[in-house]
């Protein structure tokens, strides 16, 4: 609980006005995609789909296969299926073991179990051994309302300093469903953000021939006057305000980086040495320690000096609340995106 949550639980309860109670009175754990198409469970889809090819290939949950999407794997592949019960130390030892004897395991949660419950044993049994396990987690920053326990905005700075591990932050249906192959191709340990249920498919709206590529950032569209580095859900959402801001004669590039490490810097520095363009980051996670920091320490390392911003969530612990509400709050919604873009032009 926050202090200003705690403050409010001594305030009088007054009656929620109807007209309110569709953007605040529901705690949804789905993203607000107007306009898009959407796939169901695209993670577990490519799961199966990838299983099939290879044998190698199981699945492991903490007791949230219908969660993470992985009960699509297990009604394909039932004899591959672990079910590990609400164990996430148990389930990533598990998964180590399970590397050890030659298997591809793929190992599902939310995002604040793996990087704040079972970080030491992934550090130290995955890790360290640097072995293929793939940890697959739902829930990453603020995509559900349910307050700072469910809230994963700090799993990236967690996992950024873990040497040998691969991170990606997929922005929708179709980085999700190309990243998993290439997943099961990669040699080493490997967490990645996942969206889950009705996923809405963007990217390819915006670049028609997009496919994910492990470790590659990909420009999805053009501009003159700024270039927004971006990962996970919030390309989509600077996507959407470049629309908004094209309608008042601003230009926005959005490079889309779906791998947060190792970090694409030759095509983050060609883009943001380009003169004249304000460099903006965006990401569904802290401003400590994310995108936006190692966009920084690239660009400033490499003596490139855009004028620099960074849109993110702030170094508290947030509010519980439904998602629209909290994502208008905290500034990663598709008009805040803009406001903040269009005021420090």
């Amino acid at each position: 609980m926050t202090m200003n949550s705690l403050a409010r639980k001594h305030e009088p309860r007054r009656v929620i006005p109807k007209e309110e109670r569709a953007a605040t009175s529901a705690m949804i754990a789905s993203l607000a995609a107007e306009g898009y198409d959407t796939v169901s469970a695209p993670f577990g889809h490519a799961l199966a789909e990838a299983a099939r090819k290879d044998d190698r290939i199981v699945g492991l949950t903490a007791d949230l296969g219908k969660y993470t999407d992985l009960h699509i794997f297990a009604q394909a592949m039932p004899e591959r299926f672990y079910q590990m019960g609400m164990a996430e130390q148990v389930l990533v030892s598990a998964a180590a073991g399970m590397a050890r004897e030659g298997f591809l395991p793929f190992a599902t949660t939310y995002a604040v179990f793996a990087a704040r419950r079972a970080y030491d044993f992934i550090a130290m049994a995955i890790a360290e051994e640097n072995l293929p396990v793939k940890i697959v987690c739902a829930l990453p920053g603020l995509t559900t309302g349910y307050g700072p326990s469910h809230q994963a905005t700090e799993d990236l700075a967690i996992f950024r300093g873990l040497p040998n591990m691969t991170i990606i932050d997929p922005c929708d249906a179709c980085d999700i469903a190309g990243m998993v192959p290439q997943l099961v191709a990669h040699p080493g340990p490997v967490y990645s953000r996942l969206l889950r249920g009705k996923v809405p498919s963007v990217l390819t709206r915006h670049k028609p021939d997009y496919k994910f590529q492990l470790g590659k950032a990909q420009l999805i569209r053009e501009g003159a006057d700024v270039l927004v580095v971006s990962t996970g859900f919030m390309t989509m959402r600077a996507l959407d305000a470049a629309v908004a801001l094209e309608r008042d004669g601003i230009g926005v590039a959005v490079l889309h980086c779906p791998t947060i490490k190792p970090l694409d810097t030759a095509t983050i520095l060609a883009e943001a040495g380009k003169s004249g363009r304000l460099v903006v980051t965006a990401e569904n996670h802290t401003k400590v320690g994310g995108l936006g920091e190692a966009v920084a320490g690239t660009l400033l390392s490499n003596g490139v000096t855009p004028s620099f911003r960074m849109i993110g969530l702030p170094d508290d612990f947030l509010e519980a609340g439904a998602l629209p509400t909290l994502h208008d709050m905290y500034g990663l919604s598709v008009a805040k995106v803009a406001e903040q873009i269009r005021g420090w032009l």
